[in-house]
């Protein structure tokens, strides 16, 4: 007992002498800042709209005009957990900018919580600190309800948010929601949610401000699924988002292909990694979606095709690049038809479980390097190269 008191005496004589002190309190107003955003998130969990207006600078016209839209927006979405997060708060007297991350889950569908940088810049009056301004953060996006009213529609197995679109379209990508889940279910034995969230924004544009791109980018592209990689094994919340145009000229197959495809990727994505290429995780989700189709090969692969008989058949699996949206559409349906052939491949010589052992065994490696080579070892028993000679043959034989 002596012992201790006197080693703790000579601390405390070091720790003087040294200049050393107390870490200094937390800043007063980075708490007073969160809790404002708490009361906020609070009263729009609550449904609370004068509640969640309170947060807003009652000098901001603009922004509390904004802000009761986007709280109306949300009225009917299940909202089931709702926060903000400050990264860092930068003060200059009664002014202060800072940088949050919202979470947020939806109920019954959200294992975990879709996250947005946000900016805030916030004032301080009689003591109590007010959002001014209220931006997506870096390399933030928009949110779907910042667009416009959100529809909802409620499948068995699915969640469809929609702004500016027909009932009665919002109800039709349900039921094509609902079947491909069961589909994806049936080819992909593994954990997963079993529910799928699909957006529907009002146009391509509204599309790209989802996804923080340009319009040109996704102009043919049908649909999308956006998730963020967290923990090895865990299950992000993914969203699918369609694009209105693109999706409304396709045929009632062409539906189903698209939407049991990104089902796949939600399905899929605990499962994909750093390490997994685009070729297998393009080809499995269209390898799933064409699955007990019916469909010829020529029909489910036709650029593939008109290569071969051109005499122009790519001499090796398609690389990343070729699956850029705003690569050539003969280019893109290649690099999407040719990953399928490789998955059809695997599963017709080796097996579907051991398609989707090997789907697992490339996402389990962190980074690309000596994932599919590894892989392709362990479960396949080939090398890199032999498999690349046995898809080119198996493309040729298919494709004839």
């Amino acid at each position: 007992m002596v012992r201790r008191r006197a080693v703790v005496s000579l601390l405390g004589c070091l720790l003087i002498a040294s200049g050393c002190s107390a870490p200094p309190v937390a800043d007063a107003a980075t708490r007073d800042i969160q809790r404002t955003l708490d009361r906020r998130a609070g009263a729009l969990l609550d449904r609370d709209e004068s509640g969640y207006l309170s947060a807003v600078d009652p000098a901001a016209d603009a922004l509390l005009a904004a802000e009761r839209r986007t709280y109306q927006n949300l009225v009917d979405v299940p909202v089931r957990s709702w926060e903000y997060r400050l990264r860092d708060v930068e003060r200059s007297g009664t002014r202060a900018t800072a940088r949050a991350e919202l979470r947020y889950r939806l109920e019954g569908y959200d294992t975990a919580p879709v996250t947005s940088p946000r900016a805030l810049e916030l004032t301080e009056r009689d003591g109590r600190w007010y959002v001014t301004a209220d931006r997506p953060g870096d390399r933030g996006v928009q949110q779907l309800w910042q667009q416009g009213s959100v529809d909802v529609v409620h499948g068995r197995r699915s969640l469809i948010l929609g702004v500016g679109q027909d009932n009665a379209r919002l109800r039709e990508i349900a039921a094509a929601a609902d079947e491909a889940v069961p589909a994806v279910d049936e080819a992909w034995p593994g954990e997963w949610s079993g529910r799928v969230v699909v957006m529907v924004p009002a146009s391509v544009t509204s599309m790209a401000g989802l996804l923080g791109a340009s319009a040109g980018s996704y102009r043919g592209i049908a649909a999308v699924t956006t998730g963020e990689t967290g923990p090895k094994g865990s299950s992000p919340a993914d969203r699918v988002i369609v694009n209105p145009d693109a999706y409304g000229v396709l045929g009632d197959f062409g539906r189903r292909i698209v939407l049991t495809h990104e089902t796949t990727h939600v399905a899929t994505r605990a499962a994909t990694s750093e390490a997994t290429p685009m070729w297998l995780s393009e080809g499995f989700s269209d390898w799933v979606a064409y699955r007990g189709s019916g469909r010829t090969d020529g029909q489910a692969a036709p650029e593939l095709e008109r290569s071969l008989n051109r005499g122009t058949l790519p001499a090796a699996l398609p690389e990343d690049a070729h699956f850029a949206f705003d690569a050539e559409a003969d280019e893109l349906a290649r690099a999407y038809e040719g990953g399928r052939l490789a998955c059809d491949l695997i599963a017709e010589r080796w097996g579907e479980t051991e398609l989707t052992d090997f789907y697992r065994a490339v996402g389990e490696r962190e980074h690309r390097e000596g994932a599919v080579e590894n892989a392709m070892n362990d479960v396949l028993s080939v090398t890199p190269d032999e498999f690349g000679a046995l898809w080119r043959d198996y493309v040729r034989e298919r494709l004839r």
